[in-house]
């Protein structure tokens, strides 16, 4: 059995996904959250926190998700991090093309708060399992 799935670094630009995505993960599934609201603030807080999960959201100003993924697998301690690109943009294309970055799976926005935490840990166990 893997580990436990219990810190997640979560990156979304928009305050009011960041809150409610925090909010599910944290009360819903019990996790610790890292939230930051850039790619860069991403890069910054990474090592300090050591996640075994990373929730990336793709469209961001300055720095987006699959740019920001492939500075985090710059850093030798992160290159086997589970990546779950978070986006509206799912086209089976887009999906594919996030796949072939390095994430693991791709879940679609709008979420739904309640089932979010469920829908990482499934994800969490696939690769894990």
């Amino acid at each position: 059995m893997a580990d436990k799935l219990t810190r997640i670094l979560y990156v979304e630009d928009e305050p009011d996904i960041r809150m409610v995505a925090r909010l599910a993960l944290e009360t819903v599934g019990g996790f610790t959250v890292e939230v930051c609201s850039s790619g860069s603030e991403a890069l910054a807080k990474i090592a300090g926190f050591k996640p075994q999960l990373i929730l990336l959201d793709v469209m961001m100003p300055d720095m987006d998700g699959p740019s920001t993924l492939g500075k985090l697998r710059e850093l030798s301690e992160f290159t086997a991090t589970p990546v779950i690109f978070m986006t509206a943009k799912v086209q089976p294309r887009e999906v594919e093309g996030y796949k072939q970055l390095g994430a693991v799976d791709v879940i679609p926005k709008p979420f739904d708060p309640m089932s979010l935490a469920s829908t990482v840990t499934a994800i969490w166990e696939r690769c894990h399992g």
